[in-house]
């Protein structure tokens, strides 16, 4: 397992360092200053003097997270807000793991391309093109798949077991924006309206789609 992570790691850095999406950086680092208010593309860089070893490592993604929604899955990310040091460097990691059956569902990441690589299980994996064709695979342990930046995308787990993988990202905060919930669970929400036209649905649907995707209190 450790090995396979490590070749995962070594391929993803290797991919990262010649088609990173984020503009090169002009300095040896510039640690985020998360507390700033002032508003760049990226983050204000934190003094030198208060930079330490704390802001290029996280331990989030050694273990399989608690998984407790109705999709199944769990995403812990590993981008800029929980390393800082990653800011200007074009790069970001994350953990999906899901519970047998489990779904990520479909979502886009408007600002990197994402490659994922199976830490255990087999799942089912796709994107769909702007022509609406949808690109999928079945994949397991040791394997990879990449989903092109901005494109909608989702993994299944296909397994009676759970599964995991690593995401590797080019970009230091590549956004995530699940369909459904984009949609049905905006605030100020879309107008019911527009979702009735665009799904071909009724109002008691679009009623029903909106309280299972309601914020729980």
């Amino acid at each position: 397992m450790v090995a396979n992570v490590l070749a995962c790691l070594f391929l993803f850095a290797a991919i990262s360092s010649s088609v990173a999406y984020d503009p090169d950086p002009l300095q040896d680092l510039c640690v985020a200053d998360l507390k700033s208010k002032i508003k760049v593309n990226g983050f204000v860089c934190k003094d030198d003097a208060d930079v330490t070893a704390a802001d290029f490592t996280f331990a989030g993604l050694a273990a399989p997270a608690l998984i407790n929604n109705s999709f199944g899955s769990n995403v812990t990310t590993a981008n800029v807000m929980q390393v800082p040091g990653l800011n200007t460097l074009g790069v970001s990691l994350a953990r999906i793991d899901y519970a047998p059956g489990g779904l990520n569902p479909p979502h886009t990441h408007p600002r990197a391309t994402e490659t994922i690589f199976t830490l255990e299980g087999e799942l089912f994996v796709g994107f769909i093109t702007t022509a609406d064709k949808l690109i999928s695979k079945t994949i397991k342990e040791g394997e990879i798949f990449v989903f092109p930046r901005g494109l909608v995308h989702f993994q299944k787990n296909v397994g009676d077991k759970p599964a995991s993988v690593i995401s590797g990202f080019n970009g230091q905060l590549p956004g995530t924006q699940v369909v459904a919930t984009s949609l049905f669970a905006a605030s100020p929400p879309v107008p019911d309206d527009v979702l009735e036209i665009a799904f071909q649905v009724d109002a008691k649907v679009v009623d029903e789609i909106k309280a299972n995707l309601a914020p729980k209190k």
